[in-house]
């Protein structure tokens, strides 16, 4: 057996596709890879409460979510890096000044703008919801309940912002807005395009995260794994011993990745694991 490596997967576009899909042989890789000593951990710009129960069910050694936020080793939370109260005020007034909707992000639970539900139907109803299958629909159900507002979100918990415009001009506007002073990207929700994105500090990311993680293991870098599709995966891509892009990731995000795997639904995460020895 090779020696043990941290192997780190995204969720949307590498283990369940963007219909919430399961990719067949994921859980079988996942599993297997644990099974021969390696740690598998989830990586996802999702929060704790946004992961698909069918995700959880395959079973991980730990998890980085809201993007690098939230820190997760086995039952522990190793690390949290969250914004000061003022921040999430500043974030919270620009959004509603210029009519963005927005869903904010703490550790276990999510905190949606009122008309946030609305801008994102088109993830559950129409074309997107009609070739799910049985359990990605139960996933979506769980979500589409969280995605209800229930009053203003605390001050203090709060990781992560995902904004959702109404026009392609959206990004260019909180980018310019609040850049210098925050960590804006982009492309993580395919249908929103550039009407979209997410907002962290500066620094915080999910190769930062990886790095802490790594380090309270202690872990050499060279020895992790990084797989995923989307712009909130390129400092992972970067920072991991071997980064990996999906076949579905567009040019940018193949451009930051050591090597590219196969698709989503063309059993990319179990072709790339399988590659470097881990099954």
């Amino acid at each position: 057996m090779n020696s043990r490596r941290l192997v780190f997967l995204d969720v949307d576009g590498t283990i369940v596709d963007h219909r919430q899909r399961l990719a067949p042989s994921v859980a079988h890789a996942v599993r297997r890879a644990r099974a021969n000593g390696h740690f598998v951990h989830l990586c996802t710009g999702r929060s704790r409460g946004e992961i698909p129960d069918s995700v959880a069910a395959i079973g991980f050694d730990g998890a980085v979510t809201a993007g690098g936020g939230f820190v997760e080793f086995g039952d522990d939370l190793i690390a949290a890096f969250t914004m000061p109260p003022d921040a999430v005020a500043e974030l919270v007034t620009f959004f509603r000044v210029h009519d963005i909707e927005y869903n904010l992000q703490g550790y276990d639970d999510l905190y949606p703008s009122e008309g946030l539900f609305e801008r994102v139907r088109p993830l559950f109803e129409g074309d997107i919801a009609q070739e799910r299958d049985a359990e990605s629909a139960r996933d979506m159900k769980k979500l589409e309940a969280r995605m209800a507002y229930r009053g203003d979100a605390p001050g203090e918990g709060i990781a992560k912002a995902t904004f959702f415009g109404t026009d392609s001009g959206t990004f260019a506007l909180v980018r310019d807005g609040l850049g210098d002073r925050f960590h804006v990207l982009t492309g993580t929700i395919p249908y929103l395009g550039e009407a979209g994105g997410e907002v962290t500090l500066p620094g915080v990311h999910k190769g930062a995260a990886i790095e802490r993680l790594a380090g309270h293991l202690g872990v050499s870098m060279t020895d992790t794994i990084g797989i995923g599709d989307s712009h909130n995966d390129l400092e992972m891509l970067q920072m991991c011993g071997v980064g990996i892009a999906m076949g579905n990731a567009d040019s940018t995000v193949k451009s930051y990745a050591d090597e590219v795997t196969t698709a989503v639904d063309d059993d990319g995460v179990w072709n790339a694991l399988d590659r470097h020895g881990l099954l």
